[in-house]
């Protein structure tokens, strides 16, 4: 039971960053499949408590401009905790690293460079970081949300 309980710290998501305008907060989720009345299956999403290989997890990114001023162009980053292998994102502007965040770009198309010096197309198990860079400016009060999901390893 302890194992789980320390794993568990391994999802709480990290805070995201963003420039000093905009406030984040961050929620994690775990994605379980439950039946209704009528024995119909249903996906709902949970506080997780314990959590095994293979569980669906759900990140939530909300986040607010809490300056007096429009805040212009700007990124959202969440690094991916190393127990859970990225699995997407909602929002079609997201940006992915395989390097720690020192490259960005849609994961179809980066490179890793293997043991042998060969490369090859990063893997979803690859990713390090995701970012969402924000085309348009945020309004004084302005909010949102981003998501994206893992699984855990």
């Amino acid at each position: 039971m302890g194992r789980f309980l320390a794993l568990l710290l391994l999802f709480v998501p990290a805070l995201a960053s963003a420039n000093s305008d905009v406030a984040l907060e961050s929620q994690v989720f775990v994605e379980r499949v439950s039946k209704d009345k009528l024995g119909r299956r249903k996906l709902v999403l949970e506080a997780p408590k314990i959590v095994v290989p293979g569980d669906r997890l759900v990140y939530i990114l909300k986040y607010r401009n809490v300056s007096d001023r429009s805040a212009k162009t700007y990124f959202v980053t969440n690094p991916m905790p190393s127990a859970v292998m990225f699995q997407g994102a909602a929002e079609d502007s997201a940006q992915v690293s395989v390097n720690g965040g020192l490259n960005w770009g849609r994961l179809e198309t980066l490179k890793i460079r293997e043991n042998g010096g060969g490369l090859r197309s990063a893997r979803l198990e690859d990713v390090t970081h995701v970012r969402w860079p924000m085309a348009r400016p945020i309004p004084v009060g302005g909010s949102g949300r981003l998501s994206f999901r893992g699984i855990v390893r």
